[in-house]
């Protein structure tokens, strides 16, 4: 009788498990926020974690995230703040935004020594990545502020890649590119010539008295729907990912370096800089609802055309 109740005990305790586990596939962008996950990536290999099995993907840019959003063929994926109101928006709340996993991470870096005031970037053209997302409307939000206009005082040469700002930096004297961590280290460990000659976050901090937020993860909502308690489950595993990383700075490292994202080395010296967090609940509700406020003050585009409503928020 005893063995049959602990034997009873057992499969009652397992019983959630397998009611909420589930196969899970996370899209990151190169760069922090996939950098914020690879704990949870080493954790999965081979096995479960807390229930969910995982399937990790890392991409280049974001025109190969937002398709595989729509298409259902990512569950969960780590975007730009401002896209995932755009997306939001755009397929009438067939998304919805978990965390916050990303505050500022942008700076103006240069091949010379020209530039030290928002004012020096008078005439100059700019390289830059980020198109429609953060990166843009941050620099746009500060350039405004300056009273410097985009296409008239100020010029950017988009690139799809953050890592070809980095090789058209390196390769032109005198040239501007507006990177974020890690691909700045990169870039300063590269060429001794490059500095860092503006910081974006500590401008917009100056002017908005808040945190610039850069990236979110989301999941589809019909994901949601059907996985609430996985869902719950990837949060409290990605959480403690972040933790990992931020707290082991050269495991971390290490573990940037083995699944590609960028090397060892460079992410050794980049992950203090990389304002890597993971902010939940109603206080990112909070963060994100004032940062969308004024993206969209700015224009209203930018976060699709209207600022998102509750169902935006998974809390």
């Amino acid at each position: 009788m005893m063995f049959k109740r602990i034997c009873l005990i057992i499969m009652l305790a397992l019983v959630p498990l397998y009611l909420f586990s589930a196969d899970v596939t996370v899209t990151a962008l190169r760069g922090p926020t996939a950098m914020g996950m690879v704990k949870l990536m080493k954790d999965s290999e081979g096995e479960s974690v807390d229930g969910n099995s995982y399937t990790f993907k890392i991409e280049g840019a974001i025109d190969a995230v937002t398709p595989a959003l729509v298409r259902g063929s990512t569950d969960i994926a780590a975007v730009p703040a401002n896209v995932s109101s755009v997306l939001y928006n755009n397929t009438d709340g067939a998304i919805r935004v978990l965390a916050i996993n990303t505050l500022g991470v942008l700076y103006i870096a240069e091949k010379g020594d020209s530039v030290h005031s928002v004012e020096d970037l008078r005439g100059k053209t700019i390289y830059a990545s980020g198109n429609g997302a953060t990166p843009e409307y941050a620099l746009r939000f500060i350039l405004d502020s300056a009273g410097l206009e985009i296409g008239k005082d100020v010029f950017i040469e988009w690139r799809s890649e953050h890592a070809e700002c980095v090789a058209a930096l390196e390769s032109n004297d005198g040239a501007l590119a507006m990177l974020p961590q890690p691909f700045l280290t990169s870039a300063l460990l590269n060429d001794p010539e490059i500095r860092v000659a503006l910081d974006l976050n500590d401008l917009w901090m100056d002017v908005m008295g808040t945190e610039l937020i850069t990236g979110v993860v989301v999941a589809r909502s019909d994901f949601i729907e059907e996985n609430e308690e996985a869902v719950r489950t990837f949060l409290r595993s990605y959480e403690d990912s972040v933790s990992y990383v931020n707290g082991n700075l050269e495991e971390g490292a290490a573990l940037v370096g083995e699944y590609g994202i960028i090397g060892e080395k460079v992410a050794l010296k980049a992950l203090p800089g990389c304002n890597i967090t993971f902010i939940s609940g109603e206080d990112m509700k909070e963060a994100l609802s004032n940062y969308l406020s004024v993206l969209y003050s700015m224009n209203p585009k930018s976060v699709g055309g209207a600022l998102p409503d509750e169902e935006y928020y998974f809390i």
